[in-house]
């Protein structure tokens, strides 16, 4: 039998086999500066209210568009954006890089930005990943490091070239070289406050 399996293998190949492609990649500094107009336009600026206001509605029990979900967990605490009215494939892609920069702006170090191409059962999924930690301050070896909420990773789906949804998370250290991460609500407020 195992003959024939391997024959038949060969003419009709597996199609759950999982094809993954992982690259870096980098933005321009012109992007960089029309993403930072963006944020601070007049729609950059509602967008970012909505989620924030939409997050505080999902925390309420109340789902409005474009839905946000509530991650939570006692060491990972994020959200997560579906793409829907009034994201666009531009604002939902300036909204990644926007958050990137306002997660930067709280003193986070970018780490690293990635793009993941994954290929499972004729659907494509790329992820895009940017990953930022706080800056490594422990001038005396003795005293904790501040972590302020942790490490951050900022996510943007596709799923099939369609923009699926954004995520964000936040996982905290919980080793005693730390301080306690400061609070999630407190990262939701400086990330999405508005000057």
């Amino acid at each position: 039998m195992k003959f024939i399996d391997e024959l038949l293998g060969g003419l009709f190949p597996n199609n759950d086999r999982k094809v993954s492609i992982r690259e870096n990649f980098t933005v321009s500094a012109e992007e960089e500066t029309r993403i930072s107009h963006w944020m601070i336009s007049s729609e950059g600026k509602e967008l970012a209210k909505q989620i924030y206001d939409n997050y505080h509605l999902k925390m309420a029990g109340i789902n409005k568009k474009p839905e946000v979900h509530v991650l939570q967990s006692p060491y990972a605490n994020g959200f997560a954006v579906t793409f829907q009215d009034p994201l666009t494939e531009k604002t939902f892609s300036n909204l990644f890089f926007g958050l990137v920069q306002g997660v930067s702006g709280l003193g986070y170090r970018r780490v690293s930005l990635d793009r993941k191409i994954e290929e499972t059962n004729e659907q494509v999924k790329v992820t895009e990943k940017c990953y930022l930690k706080p800056p490594l301050s422990a001038a005396d070896l003795k005293s904790k490091i501040d972590q302020l909420f942790g490490n951050v990773s900022i996510e943007k789906i596709y799923v099939n070239n369609i923009p699926s949804y954004l995520k964000v998370l936040v996982t905290v250290y919980a080793d005693s070289l730390y301080h306690k991460a400061a609070p999630f609500d407190r990262f939701m407020e400086e990330l999405f406050k508005q000057d």
